[in-house]
C-alpha cells in the first residue's frame, strides 16, 4: 500500500514537472498585469481567475508538447535528461496526449466563458512555442529566441483583451517589453549550459558565434528593453511611480549586462539570468501598481 502510495506521487510529481509550474508563474503574472493595466485597477476577480486557469491550463499544455518534441535534445543534455520524458518515465504518447488535451480545455474555457480573441491568442502562443520555435527555429538558428521569445510575450496581451474586447496601444507595448527582455535572459542562460547545447547540437548564439559575440547581444537587446520600456510612458497606461522604477531596474539591468561584458568567459551569466528574472516581475508589478493609480486619478 504505501509502495503504491509512493508511486502514485511519482507519477503525479511527473507530469507536475511537464508543467514547468516555475515558468508558468511568471506568465500569469503578465498575464494579470494586463487586466490591471485595460482595467485601471484590480480587475473582476471571475474573469481574473478564468484567464489565469485558462493560461495556466494551455502555458502548461505547451510545457508538455515541449518535452514531447525535444526528447531527443532534452537526452543529451546533463541539464535536462532526467526530464519525465527524455528519462522514460512518462511516454511520449502520454505526453502528447496531455498537451492537447491541456490546451483544448485552455481554448473551451477562454473561447467560452471569457472571448474568442482570448482563445485565439493563447493558442497561438501554444503554436508558437510548439512548432515555431520547438520544431524548427531551435534546431536551425542562433537567433531562435528572438522569434520564438514571441509565445512568451502573448500573455499579457491575453489579460488585456480579456477587459477590453481588443487589443491597443499598450498591449502591443507589453508584448514588446517582454520580446526584447526574452533574449538577454535566455542568453544568458546558455552561456552557462553553452557546452550541453554544443553536445546535442542545438545552435544556440554562444555556441554558433562565441561567448564574445553573445555578450554583446545582451547588452544590446537590454539597452533597447530599457528604452521601451520607458518609452512605454508615453501612452499614459502607467505613472511616474512606474517611469522611476523602470529607470532604476533598467539601470541595474545595464549594470549587469556590462559587467558580464567586461568579465572574462562566462563570469557574470548566473547573476544576469537571476537578475532578469527578478526585474521582470518587479518591473510588471510596479506597472499594475501604478496602473491602478493612473486610473483613480482619471
Amino acid at each position: 500500500m504505501i509502495a503504491q502510495s509512493a508511486a502514485s506521487r511519482a507519477v503525479v510529481g511527473d507530469y507536475i514537472a511537464l508543467a514547468k509550474p516555475r515558468i508558468i508563474s511568471l506568465l500569469l503574472l503578465t498575464a494579470l498585469t494586463g487586466m490591471f493595466l485595460a482595467a485601471k485597477g484590480p480587475p473582476d476577480a471571475s474573469l481574473a481567475a478564468l484567464v489565469l486557469i485558462g493560461g495556466a491550463l494551455a502555458a502548461a499544455g505547451a510545457n508538455a508538447l515541449n518535452h514531447f518534441l525535444e526528447r531527443d535534445i532534452d537526452s543529451r543534455m546533463r541539464r535536462t535528461q532526467t526530464r519525465p520524458v527524455a528519462s522514460g518515465r512518462v511516454s511520449p504518447a502520454n505526453a502528447l496526449a496531455f498537451g492537447v488535451a491541456l490546451n483544448v480545455a485552455a481554448f473551451i474555457i477562454l473561447g467560452t466563458l471569457v472571448n474568442v480573441l482570448c482563445a485565439m491568442l493563447t493558442l497561438s502562443a501554444t503554436l508558437i512555442y510548439t512548432l515555431v520555435y520547438t520544431v524548427w527555429l531551435k534546431r536551425t538558428t542562433p537567433q531562435n529566441i528572438v522569434i520564438g521569445g514571441a509565445a512568451g510575450a502573448i500573455p499579457p496581451m491575453v489579460g488585456w483583451a480579456a477587459v477590453t474586447g481588443g487589443l491597443e496601444l499598450p498591449a502591443l507595448y507589453l508584448f514588446a517589453i517582454i520580446f526584447f527582455w526574452t533574449p538577454p535572459h535566455f542568453w544568458a542562460l546558455s552561456l552557462l549550459i553553452k557546452d550541453d547545447y554544443a553536445k546535442a547540437g542545438v545552435p544556440m548564439l554562444p555556441v554558433v558565434s562565441g561567448i564574445v559575440e553573445t555578450k554583446w547581444q545582451i547588452l544590446l537587446y537590454t539597452a533597447l528593453l530599457v528604452a521601451l520600456t520607458v518609452m512605454f510612458f508615453t501612452t499614459r497606461a502607467v505613472g511616474l511611480t512606474y517611469l522611476a522604477t523602470a529607470v532604476s531596474l533598467g539601470a541595474g539591468f545595464l549594470y549587469y549586462g556590462w559587467s558580464l561584458l567586461r568579465r572574462p568567459g562566462v563570469l557574470g551569466a548566473r547573476s544576469m539570468y537571476l537578475y532578469s528574472l527578478l526585474y521582470l516581475a518587479l518591473l510588471f508589478v510596479a506597472m499594475a501598481v501604478d496602473g491602478t493609480i493612473a486610473g483613480w486619478g482619471t
